[in-house]
């Protein structure tokens, strides 16, 4: 079996988190371009999920049998399943896009249009659009032997009378939606596929068809432990493009023949082709025109302000006043790049160190730090090259931050640096000062509008002493912290959380009350699963928040009766990690970057720290409690994630809409 009673597969798992995202395109509480970015995040992930998960599956079935046993059991079953599940997906994917949102844009007068319904008008448009925009830089490939599609690359194929294949892409430069001349108040909106597909008809007299590939995009670098890594993933970067396929999506109505021919020359087989509707690259749904003047989209949240920092014209001032907890995508980020900016130009400042693990392309995080070194500032850069389709531009900042004089350290062979912190040290009154900030998200301007976050930023000595041996290690100069505060992977996490558990398990055992909550992104480590259903089994009561993967099976009779999980899939991506424990009466909470995965716990550098300021943890706590009892947008994990809602109550009465009004 794939999932086992007391371990759920992770990828079986993963699919029922992006079914989540899936469910919020079906909610029509939800305004209409919001579900169709729904529908855009969905295809996106799934992308993501055959460039990466499913070609380690495929790897792994190249591996000697007795390793191959040690690693997953069964990967042609695996992939099976995944196939299995990805089709009934994709088959409610078209359904609610056909039968919900295209019949919902004609009530708000907008029409997606295929070329055969285009009129005269629009077909003398369609032929213009052609000639001008499309023509000029078609790619065209007449072919019989096997032709290179590019990864993620969308394409119509034909085949001519003599056998020949007719390939062509479509320019992802172009807009992938072009808006049609429209009378009567009417909005009419097409596909370029469609202008493409009518031109190539009228020349060839042949229907043509959607493909898409998908190959393998994992770099194959985690586990080398020599040369110079930086080097090693500039030149893998290219493997990218020409990966193998791990997913061949084709137009469901593709002639038999036709697909026979695919199979064939692409050297694919049943097992990789997912049958999907008329069109594909579905992500492109976030480019989806509205060519209304309604709002069909959200009301805007706009980010609150920090009213306790406002009044304060230094942050060191504020932050050695007080520990201060920022709360993202609900206030504004402006406060990191405030004191990053004050750092950068402080005279008084000598030392600025931080991670860098996804920065924007436009990166104000890195501007600072840049402005810093030039001011003389010894600026300490820590860049992973490591983080997964980020590469590119973490090497391009690296180089840039080198170049104006930061010390750059980049990826170390076999593990990542997940952790997202940030240490200054200032002389005040003759003495060097230190101030830290943690947090659960990335130095991203850009993501921080999207993505809930949380961060502290202290001048707490038992914080930043600590903070300053983790910076240490990243630049070699200890080997193993010593820690009394942090949880540091991989040196501390996974033993320190292992006794938090058991003192719960202690207190339950005793009588005495024993609660643990967990905040996570993901839950997949095998030992602490286990570890949790012995605390459920001794009586412990457990609450978890799990937004993606949950390997762990809730509800099961002497196993997990006492553990209940829900999910949240809202407007914003939850993806703040807290992780609280009642100790008899004296609760513990800890802030962090680390989910509960094995890559986490054992192969990465993370940091998690204690909340010990008490206003600060009443305020996590109320966040936390408006999660909990959300009656809107979260689904129950059973043994069988069926996604159940807990409730459907009006959207304003969501916990991401509660906590938004508690922060104003």
């Amino acid at each position: 079996m794939l999932n086992k009673k007391d371990y759920y597969n992770r990828d079986l798992s993963w699919l029922r988190f992006n079914h989540r995202v899936l469910q919020e395109a079906t909610d029509q509480r939800n305004p209409l371009y919001e579900r169709i970015k729904f529908l855009a995040i969905f295809s996106s992930n799934l992308d993501e999920f055959f460039k990466v998960r499913v070609s380690d599956i495929r790897k792994i079935k190249q591996l000697d049998k007795p390793l191959r046993k040690r690693l997953i059991t069964k990967p042609n079953k695996l992939l099976r399943e995944i196939k299995k599940q990805v089709d009934l997906q994709q088959k409610e994917f078209g359904r609610v896009f056909f039968t919900e949102i295209i019949p919902a844009l004609q009530n708000e007068g907008i029409n997606l249009l295929s070329y055969k319904a285009f009129n005269e008008e629009q077909q003398a448009f369609s032929k213009t659009y052609y000639e001008e925009h499309i023509q000029p830089s078609q790619s065209l490939n007449f072919s019989k032997n096997k032709p290179f599609l590019e990864n993620e690359a969308l394409y119509l194929v034909s085949q001519m009378e003599d056998g020949m294949l007719l390939w062509v892409k479509i320019n992802e430069n172009s807009p992938r939606f072009v808006v049609l001349p429209s009378a009567n108040n009417k909005h009419c909106i097409t596909f370029v596929d469609d202008i493409l597909k009518q031109h190539l008809k009228t020349i060839y007299k042949q229907d043509f068809y959607s493909i898409k590939i998908s190959r393998d995009a994992e770099l194959y670098i985690d586990n080398e432990y020599s040369g110079n890594l930086l080097d090693k993933i500039k030149n893998a970067l290219p493997n990218r493009v020409s990966g193998q396929v791990t997913r061949a999506l084709i137009d469901g109505l593709t002639p038999n023949k036709l697909q026979l021919k695919l199979h064939e020359v692409l050297d694919i087989n049943e097992t990789d082709i997912i049958k999907g509707g008329t069109y594909h690259s579905f992500k492109d749904l976030f480019g989806f025109p509205n060519p209304t003047s309604k709002n069909l989209s959200f009301l805007e949240l706009p980010p609150l302000s920090n009213k306790a920092l406002d009044e304060y014209s230094s942050m060191f001032k504020a932050i050695k006043a007080k520990d201060r907890l920022l709360c993202f995508p609900y206030q504004s980020y402006r406060p990191v790049l405030q004191l990053l900016d004050e750092a950068s130009n402080d005279a008084n400042v000598l030392k600025i160190k931080i991670t860098l693990y996804r920065i924007s392309n436009d990166s104000q995080v890195a501007k600072a730090l840049i402005n810093a070194a030039k001011n003389g500032k010894d600026v300490f850069v820590f860049i992973e090259t490591k983080a997964r389709f980020d590469e590119e531009n973490n090497i391009k900042w690296g180089k840039i931050l080198e170049e104006n004089g930061a010390n750059v350290i980049y990826s170390y062979p076999g593990i990542k640096v997940h952790s997202k912190i940030l240490y200054i040290e200032r002389i005040e009154e003759n003495a060097p000062r230190a101030y830290g900030y943690i947090s659960t998200g990335n130095f991203n301007e850009k993501t921080s509008r999207i993505y809930t976050d949380f961060g502290l930023m202290t001048a707490n000595p038992k914080i930043t002493e600590e903070l300053s041996q983790v910076f240490q290690i990243l630049e070699g100069q200890i080997i193993i912290p010593k820690s009394k505060q942090f949880l540091i992977s991989p040196f501390t996490t996974r033993r320190h959380f292992k006794a938090l558990i058991d003192i719960e398990i202690k207190n339950a055992l005793a009588g005495k009350t024993a609660y643990i909550i967990l905040k996570l992104n993901s839950l997949q480590d095998a030992k602490m699963i286990k570890q949790l259903y012995k605390a459920s089994c001794a009586g412990v009561k457990i609450r978890l928040l799990i937004r993606g993967i949950c390997c762990l099976v809730p509800g099961i009779k002497n196993q997990s009766e006492n553990i209940i999980v829900t999910s949240i899939v809202d407007r914003f991506l939850e993806h703040g990690r807290l992780y609280v424990f009642g100790n008899n009466g004296k609760e513990k909470m800890f802030l962090g970057s680390a989910d509960w995965m094995t890559r986490n716990l054992d192969h990465r550098i993370e940091v998690i720290i204690p909340i010990l300021d008490r206003d600060i943890h009443l305020k996590l706590k109320e966040v936390l409690e408006l999660q909990l009892n959300d009656t809107v947008k979260s689904r129950v994990i059973d043994a069988n994630q069926t996604n159940n809602y807990v409730a459907k109550d009006d959207l304003s009465a969501s916990s991401q809409h509660q906590i938004y009004k508690t922060l104003l």
